[in-house]
């Protein structure tokens, strides 16, 4: 399955634009943190280097199907020979996430918006392959060069763009944000 990039925007059944990358992102999170551990069983490593697996929450919730039924992300059928199209049905007919309104394909998206950009394999991202669970943006400032990391619910959190190939990244903790020597913003 593929879900929206981070970044991403998409338009809801008004027409107005948010953020479907990070909207998906943080319900993600809140499914995750209802039945922990999360337990994953490695399937291979990708092309980018990241861990990818089939994962289950401990009360046995397939992470996947649950992204995909819900609409919070989408069947790849390039890698996944289809195994969500169900879910993604589902999800459709029920207009859930991004089906209540228009996205584009999150593979289409990075191949319009990432083109000729080297993703970073050095921060650790999770088996989903969209950074879940990672979601604290690591923003290098234009104006003065300084590593600045943003907090979700942060005032320009939504608006800051993460690109890898400028050196910023994501963080999973506050703590390795600041082990790795950059600062909170202040708003």
């Amino acid at each position: 399955m593929d879900a929206p990039e981070s970044a991403q925007q998409c338009d809801d059944a008004k027409g107005f634009r948010y953020q479907c990358g990070a909207k998906s992102a943080a319900a993600l999170d809140v499914f995750l943190a209802a039945s922990r551990p999360i337990r994953c069983e490695f399937v291979s490593w990708d092309r980018y280097g990241r861990y990818v697996g089939n994962c289950a929450r401990a009360d046995g919730v397939n992470v996947a199907s649950w992204v995909v039924e819900n609409g919070h992300a989408l069947d790849w059928p390039k890698y996944s020979s289809g195994a969500y199209a169900g879910q993604q049905a589902t999800a459709q007919a029920a207009k859930r996430g991004i089906w209540a309104g228009s996205f584009q394909a999150p593979w289409d998206w990075r191949a319009e918006h990432r083109e000729g950009e080297q993703r970073s394999t050095s921060a650790p991202l999770f088996a989903l392959g969209t950074g879940a669970g990672c979601n604290i943006k690591g923003n290098v400032s234009v104006n003065s060069s300084e590593h600045i990391y943003h907090m979700p619910g942060q005032e320009h959190y939504n608006e800051t763009v993460i690109t890898t190939g400028k050196g910023e990244r994501w963080f999973c903790s506050e703590a390795e944000a600041r082990a790795a020597g950059w600062r909170r913003a202040k708003r």
